[in-house]
């Protein structure tokens, strides 16, 4: 350890002086070895080992009694931080408040605060605010400059600096970032985050009570544009636009925020809804979820009777996990005394609703089973509305409907998706308690359905009636999910949607709150294939054979097998074959239906490719036609909820 760092000591002094630096005395440089997310120690001689001692000393005297004017780095990035020591997790707490500093921020799991490169920005913040000023420039992820999550952060260094220039230079392969014009960007480093130059001023000047300015430039394209663009540019030559410093959420980049206000003022899912959670974790998909009930019967009873090893080679099950092992799951099973009942369907992905064996129980069968709210579900007659918070997705549509047990990737395979039940129901535990209610109630914010009925003049009730002037859960529901489906709310803000749990405008008035309602059910109960109108099949399916997927392709073609006669037509609308296999295909499907995306998937080929492999039997290939339906519909009431305007 010493040797490499006395050699790294080596490099930087000639490095110094290749620059043209010259020092003035035989002093040593003053670069120590030491942590610095941890705070300075006695000088005790024992920080390390007796021969770091002295290092140890030297960089204690910098932490203890040396002002700090700049901290300029690239610091770690690291998600799971593992530096957790007292003092920094401490000064941490700044940044895990709501803006304002009073209040503990309203975050379920905080814990992308806790990264490394966060820890590195409030160490150097700290350093600063000692000294008075200073300056912190950082290359780090740019996630903190629009997540919700970051908001406190943002209004903390806000308070501290003068001025905040923020350079994000993009490149995020994880969400998928284009250039503006729809060309490549590119990373400036070889990782999926994309990452931003920071450079925090604080002169001293600034009064105590207002907020530092926020100055922001994008650079999007390849690496070399940007690396050209670096090094012929300066932090005074960039065209910088200064950002307001707007609540709730402080942006560090460029919104349209005038229509940010305007989205701020709507209902925003998660302070409605009093109850929701991430969906189910299973930690093994392929193992505890499967297409046919009677199999995973068979799968549980030979799981149960096979030693670990045997069971994991056969099941192709890997190493444990910490929330997730072969005992664990065995227990679980064993305790819920392999009561077949248990195994219910679960909505899976869009359209496509399967098997698993629910307890309820964490670290079980299941890893995260998110029985706080699935028990509320299993069993239970519910709807479940299902979105997801921070999208990785290009388009914010991350919106579905579920009436079962509801898997977290339901709708993106990239982000875990928030679960949002109508009612509760009594957790009676198997035995019910003299007085104790066993109606559902609605899981809902009584204060904003009260402002809610206030405004259109109705009543609320707690189950739907046919009373004039009332309206239930379901209603409110419905209206919800006809504005997640106007193309002009999600255009308009498409960039809040992909940041945070999407706010819904208050309804206008009673006669548009009533026509939401009535273009929301109908794409609820189509997107639960429940409406009569997904039975009224478009598409056919003409050729036999053995029904089994093995290459699933779509093509455009206007000839339509009918018997034994083909038949030229020509269709509204772009239309063709869904071949499963070289010979057998689903006709008159639209374009538009198999191209349709719900969050981060195409149903129409989602739901095919995910059976490679396997036989359609009867009632499938009825079910992928219900599909074809329910996009196709989808697609005409989606235009007529854009009919309305909404707010």
């Amino acid at each position: 350890l010493m040797a490499s760092y006395a050699m790294a000591h080596l490099k930087l002094d000639l490095l110094l002086k290749e620059t043209g630096y010259k020092p003035t005395n035989n002093n040593r440089l003053r670069v120590y070895l030491t942590n610095s997310l941890e705070e300075y120690h006695p000088d005790t001689g024992t920080l390390f080992a007796n021969w770091l001692s002295s290092e140890a000393n030297e960089a204690n005297h910098i932490k203890r009694d040396t002002p700090v004017m700049c901290v300029i780095g690239n610091p770690p990035y690291s998600g799971e931080s593992a530096n957790k020591g007292e003092w920094i997790m401490k000064l941490m707490e700044d940044y895990k408040k709501e803006p304002g500093g009073k209040e503990k921020l309203k975050e379920r799991n905080p814990k992308w605060i806790n990264d490394d490169y966060v820890k590195f920005i409030r160490y150097g913040q700290h350093f600063i605010e000692k000294n008075g000023s200073g300056i912190l420039a950082f290359i780090n992820p740019h996630g903190f400059l629009d997540n919700p999550t970051f908001r406190g952060m943002r209004w903390n260094l806000l308070k501290t600096y003068d001025k905040i220039y923020t350079i994000d230079l993009h490149g995020n392969s994880k969400k998928k970032e284009t250039a503006p014009d729809g060309s490549i960007d590119v990373n400036v480093f070889d990782i999926q985050q994309g990452v931003s130059i920071n450079i925090f001023v604080k002169t001293g000047n600034k009064k105590h009570h207002e907020l530092g300015r926020i100055l922001h430039f994008d650079l999007f394209g390849k690496r070399e544009i940007k690396y050209e663009f670096l090094i012929k540019n300066s932090i005074n030559s960039i065209d910088y636009k200064e950002l307001p410093a707007i609540g709730l959420n402080y942006f560090f980049v460029n919104k349209n925020f005038e229509e940010q206000s305007k989205f701020d003022t709507g209902i925003k899912l998660n302070e409605l809804f009093l109850k929701n959670s991430l969906g189910i974790a299973t930690a093994r998909d392929s193992f505890t979820i499967n297409f046919s009930k009677i199999k995973l019967e068979k799968i549980i009873n030979d799981f149960l009777s096979l030693d670990d090893e045997s069971t994991r080679k056969k099941y192709d099950l890997g190493g444990d996990v910490r929330d997730w092992s072969i005992k664990y799951a065995k227990d679980d099973l064993i305790k819920s005394g392999i009561n077949f009942n248990r195994i219910v369907k679960i909505s899976y992905r869009p359209f496509d609703e399967r098997y698993t064996y629910y307890t309820g129980k964490s670290k079980g069968f299941h890893c995260m089973p998110r029985g706080e709210v699935m028990n509320h579900v299993v069993n239970q007659e519910n709807i479940v509305l299902n979105c997801i918070k921070v999208g990785r997705d290009i388009d914010s549509d991350n919106y579905f409907i579920s009436k079962y047990l509801t898997d977290k990737s339901i709708v993106s395979s990239l982000d875990n998706c928030s679960c949002f039940p109508l009612y509760l129901y009594p957790e009676t535990n198997g035995q019910q308690i003299l007085g104790q209610s066993t109606q559902r109630s609605p899981n809902l914010n009584t204060e904003i359905v009260k402002e809610i009925a206030e405004k259109l003049g109705l009543t609320f009730t707690n189950e739907k009636e046919t009373t004039k002037d009332t309206f239930a859960p379901i209603d409110l529901l419905d209206y919800i999910y006809a504005v997640l489906h106007s193309p002009t709310y999600r255009e308009k803000y498409k960039e809040f949607l992909k940041i945070d749990f999407p706010r819904v405008p208050y309804p206008k008035d009673k006669n548009t709150f009533w026509k939401l309602v009535h273009l929301g059910s109908q794409i609820r109960q189509i997107h639960l294939l429940e409406s009569p109108v997904t039975e009224e099949y478009i598409t056919e399916y003409p050729i036999d054979g053995d029904h089994i997927v093995t290459k699933v392709r779509f093509e455009e073609n206007y000839e339509i097998i009918d018997g034994d006669s083909i038949l030229n037509v020509t269709p509204v609308y772009p239309m063709g074959r869904v071949y499963i296999n070289d010979t057998q295909f689903f006709q008159q499907v639209p374009l538009h239906a198999w191209e349709f995306y719900i969050g981060g998937y195409q149903p129409a080929q989602k739901w095919l490719k995910d059976r490679k492999g396997r036989k359609l039997e009867f009632d499938d290939i009825l079910h992928y036609q219900k599909i074809i339906v329910a996009l196709d519909e989808t697609d005409r009431l989606m235009k007529e909820v854009d009919k309305i305007e909404i707010e």
